[in-house]
Order: structure tokens, then sequence, then C-alpha cells
């Protein structure tokens, strides 16, 4: 039987694996015009949105036990700014690097590291907090994405989770999938 610690670890896992997909599943339906748009002056793009985590994740989840999570490299005021030449695969790039980061990272935690002490800009933080500090951040980031890219898609937005008006059809399915 899996211990509370185990469960956990392995739920968060899933739960990044899941923002992860969710945000890529909105980006592929949008044209590059849209990625890089910017819906109002001090908005941001889905691309800034990719290049804020992606420095973020990098940061954050390098050296996760041993290093304060606000590298000395990062210049954060800079993940907001994109270089006109910036292309879209280069920022998928980053998103995919920075994710392999994460993911490398959760799988070297033991239930044992939880209560250890992680530091994030000076300031002590356990690693299930420290974790479910970056979980929230990404949730809420992917989000946007989400939204944006809707938005740019209008009627042709293929619906992520259930689509509305299909929730019975939803649950019949699992239903029967799952003998209830």
């Amino acid at each position: 039987m899996p211990t509370a610690a185990e469960l956990y670890l392995t739920d968060v896992r899933t739960l990044f694996q899941r923002y992860r997909i969710l945000g890529e599943r909105a980006m592929q339906q949008i044209s590059d015009d849209a990625f890089f748009h910017i819906v109002e002056a001090d908005g941001n793009s889905i691309a800034i949105i990719v290049k804020h985590l992606a420095g973020n994740m990098r940061s954050r989840w390098t050296d996760f036990l041993t290093s304060d999570g606000e590298k000395p490299d990062r210049n954060r005021d800079t993940e907001f700014e994109l270089d006109p030449d910036t292309t879209r695969e280069e920022l998928m790039a980053v998103w995919h690097t920075s994710w392999t980061i994460v993911f490398d990272t959760l799988d070297t935690l033991s239930p044992d590291h939880l209560t250890q002490t992680v530091i994030i800009r000076g300031e002590r933080h356990t690693v299930i907090e420290a974790i479910n500090r970056q979980l929230t951040h990404y949730a809420y980031h992917v989000g946007q994405i989400i939204t944006l890219a809707r938005q740019a898609q209008g009627a042709d937005w293929e619906s992520l989770s259930i689509p509305r008006g299909q929730s019975d059809t939803f649950i019949e399915s699992m239903q029967s999938k799952h003998g209830a």
C-alpha cells in the first residue's frame, strides 16, 4: 500500500503532466499569428507566457534541493519581452526542455524529501510548499494560454474537456466503461 507521501508525488507529477498537455493541446490549435498576438498593450501573448513559464521552470527546478529557486542568471523581466526574430519553434523547444527539467527533478524526489526545506527568493519553503507553489503557478498560466487560444480560435475551438451540452453523454460513457 503506497504511503500518503508516495501518492502525493505520483499525483503532482500527473497534474504537472496534465497542465503541460492542456497547454500544448491549446497551442496546437492556433496559428503563429495568434501565438504571438498581444490583446492589449500591457498584456501577454501566448509566446510571452511560454517564455516566462520556461524561465521559471528552469530556475525553480534546476538544483531544486540545493540552490535558491531564483537563480542568479535568471532575468525575469526579460521573460516578458520578445526579440522580433524569435520563432514559435524556438519557444516551444525551450518549453519542452524546461518541462523535462521539471519531470526529471520530480523523478528524483522521494517521500523523505517532502519535509525538507528549499529556498525560493531567499524564502524558506518545505518541498511540498515549493511544489504546490509551482503547480498553482503553472495552472494559472496554462489557464491564460487556453483562454487566449480559445479566443483566437473562436468557433473553430476544439474543447479540451467535455464540450458544452455533452455532460450526460460523457457520464454515460464513463459509467458503461467502468461497469457502473
